[in-house]
C-alpha cells in the first residue's frame, strides 16, 4: 500500500534517534521482532490503545513507498491489517514531524495534515 504511515515515540526516544539516525524500536517493536506503524485511520485507536493521557508525544510521518520491502502490511491480533517495519526506522525518510498535544478532554489532537 501507498500513502503516509506514521510512527508516535516519546520526545525521549525521538532525541535518541536522531543522534543515531535511525530507530531501531521501542520495548514492544523489538518484542514482536518488527517497528509498529499505523495508517492515518489508526492513528487515533493506536493513541488510545497505547498512549492514553501521555503528553510527551511526537508523531512521525513516512512515505509508505520510500521504506522499501521490509515495509509489510499485516494482520494485528484484532485482524486490521496494520503496517510492520522489518529492520530500523531511518530518519533520512521522515517526511515530518509534529508534537501531538493533549486535549481538554485527555484525547489527542491529531494534526491537521494528518488525512485518513
Amino acid at each position: 500500500m501507498d500513502g503516509t504511515i506514521y510512527k508516535v515515540l516519546s520526545k525521549a526516544a525521538l532525541a535518541e534517534a536522531k543522534a543515531k539516525g535511525r530507530f531501531e524500536g521501542s520495548d514492544a517493536d523489538r518484542r514482536d521482532g518488527f517497528i509498529h506503524l499505523s495508517a492515518a485511520d489508526q492513528l487515533e485507536g493506536t493513541l488510545v490503545t497505547h498512549f492514553a493521557g501521555r503528553s510527551d508525544l511526537v508523531l512521525l510521518a513516512f512515505e509508505a513507498a520510500g521504506l522499501g520491502e521490509r515495509l509489510q502490511w499485516e494482520p494485528s491480533r484484532g485482524g486490521a491489517v496494520f503496517p510492520h517495519l522489518y529492520g530500523p526506522l531511518d530518519l533520512a525518510t521522515l517526511q515530518w514531524e509534529e508534537p501531538l498535544v493533549l486535549g481538554g478532554d485527555g484525547r489527542h489532537r491529531l494534526p491537521a495534515r494528518v488525512a485518513p
